[in-house]
């Protein structure tokens, strides 16, 4: 089992002065293995708050990052293979079969992406696409609406993949759970298609390199 935090579009300090104090209580030290972030992180104190979460911090870069960060990640809890972008890529913005193409081209089972500020779990083309919102429920600029603040945690269990999704409303914290489980048959059956033909018979709740500031 792998618990992988799922967080992004935090604004801090632009947009928002900190994490909600009810999110900071429950990402407790030495209960999460990986962070996965889609980006706008923002600044280098919020970055040094996630690895005392976790040490193992994977960061794309956000369409308001300053930072060196990639524009895309991709990491394996095998057979699940994850990729992250921010989410600026997808066009329009947060439309489904622009995130399938993006995934079909990373070749991953799991997409996680942002930049939207809402939070949206669902399986679509035989994938998994994950979008944890803002953390901090930052102003999103083109909407006059408030984001509600959320974050994701994806326990990972061999092919299986639960995720339960933390959204601050009305001051308490509601909890939701979505599971999606990797079609390993179908995918081994489609490797074994694309490989050369042989003629012989036969609740509760490592490191990354820094990024240059």
């Amino acid at each position: 089992m792998v618990l992988v935090l799922v967080i992004g579009d935090l604004h801090i300090p632009h947009r928002v002065h900190d994490l909600p104090l009810k999110f900071k209580k429950l990402l407790v030290p030495g209960k999460i293995q990986q962070i996965l972030s889609t980006g706008n992180v923002c600044d280098r104190e919020t970055y040094d708050y996630l690895r005392t979460v976790s040490p193992d911090v994977h960061i794309v870069r956000g369409d308001y990052d300053e930072s060196a960060f990639p524009l895309s990640v991709t990491v394996t809890h095998a057979p699940i293979r994850i990729g992250v972008v921010h989410g600026h890529q997808s066009i329009p913005t947060g439309d489904l079969d622009a995130l399938a193409a993006l995934a079909r081209q990373m070749d991953v089972d799991v997409l996680v992406s942002g930049h939207t500020h809402t939070f949206q779990a669902v399986q679509y083309d035989g994938r998994f696409f994950v979008n944890p919102g803002s953390a901090t429920g930052a102003w999103l600029g083109s909407l006059n609406a408030d984001p509600t603040p959320s974050f994701a945690l994806m326990d990972i269990q061999g092919p299986v993949v639960v995720t339960y999704v933390y959204q601050l409303v009305d001051g308490d914290v509601r909890v939701e759970k979505i599971e999606f489980r990797k079609d390993t048959d179908a995918a081994a059956a489609a490797t074994a298609a694309a490989a050369p033909r042989s003629t012989v018979l036969p609740q509760s709740i490592p490191a990354s390199p820094s990024p240059v500031w």
